[in-house]
């Protein structure tokens, strides 16, 4: 039997806005990202959801949140769907970070990339992987909205499609659409990437 994930991430943040490094830290939602996320609500009606999985940090709860209003959905926390942590460099500007050369060089090490004192995308996959594991033995055969974040979301898709996540690959991934996967006893599928909310 076939458990069905619907991967989104969160509306927009203040600190997205400011192209800032929010890792495990926080911003509020903007108005557009509040907005965004009514939409979303209402265009998800369509896909008969049966409930929703979110990452405990307040830009992905607030975003359910708004969600939910349209479809009313079970909803249950996750920590394990939290963002990768990155550690001192989180409230950083990348334009700084880039300025350093640091974030360059740790990219060119793809899955093994962490930033100081944080985690690397390897426990980042590792953790939110087994979070879906968990969540399919207990909810075999449904359809599950997982409200997370960017970094999750590649490090789940990415590790399916053999990427090696370096800089030189070409984007797979389109922000704020539907990433769907699917899962049962022989692992997860990549059952459909991009779809437009």
């Amino acid at each position: 039997m076939l458990t069905y994930f619907a991967l989104m991430r969160h509306a927009e943040t203040e600190w997205n806005r400011q192209k800032r490094v929010q890792g495990q830290q926080d911003a509020p939602l903007t108005s557009s990202g509040r907005q965004q996320a009514r939409r979303w609500g209402c265009a998800l009606a369509r896909h008969q959801l049966d409930c929703m999985v979110t990452s405990d940090l307040g830009r992905a709860t607030h975003t359910a949140t708004l969600i939910n209003h349209s479809l009313v959905l079970p909803c249950s926390l996750e920590p394990r769907l939290r963002e990768q942590d990155w550690g001192r460099w989180s409230g950083s500007k990348l334009s700084d970070l880039l300025d350093t050369n640091e974030l360059k060089v740790q990219e060119k090490l793809g899955w093994d990339f962490r930033p100081f004192d944080g985690e690397s995308r390897l426990e980042v996959l590792q953790r939110s992987r087994q979070a879906l594991v968990d969540i399919a033995q207990q909810m075999r055969g449904n359809r599950i909205l997982v409200i997370t974040h960017g970094g999750v979301i590649r490090c789940l898709l990415y590790q399916l499609c053999g990427r090696r996540f370096l800089p030189d690959e070409p984007a797979l991934i389109k922000p704020y659409r539907l990433h769907w996967l699917s899962y049962n006893d022989e692992g997860f599928k990549v059952y459909r990437l991009n779809e437009e909310i």
